[in-house]
């Protein structure tokens, strides 16, 4: 074996630990956080579809009601659904 292999390897392993330091580990960091702005999206598209689920719901229940409540007329029902102001979201 040689004895130039001990400070060659020696001076490598320093010289891959400094490139690992400059070029590496910017580039994780840049990776979490296109990962944490990814995870902001879904969170917020989440919202949006509870929120949507939500009003639909309460459509649907209101709708459920005009037709299972038979002692009202559904045409004046339908009128004051028409007079109440939208739920604000």
């Amino acid at each position: 074996m040689s004895p130039l292999i001990i400070p060659v390897l020696g001076i490598s392993c320093g010289l891959l630990a400094i490139l690992g330091g400059v070029f590496v580990k910017p580039w994780f960091a840049y990776r979490q956080r296109q990962l944490e702005l990814q995870a902001d999206k879904v969170a917020e598209k989440a919202a949006q579809y509870a929120a949507q689920t939500e009003r639909l719901e309460q459509r649907m229940r209101v709708l459920e009601r005009i037709v299972t409540d038979r002692g009202i007329d559904v045409a004046e029902e339908i009128e004051k659904l028409r007079d109440e102001p939208a739920p604000l979201n």
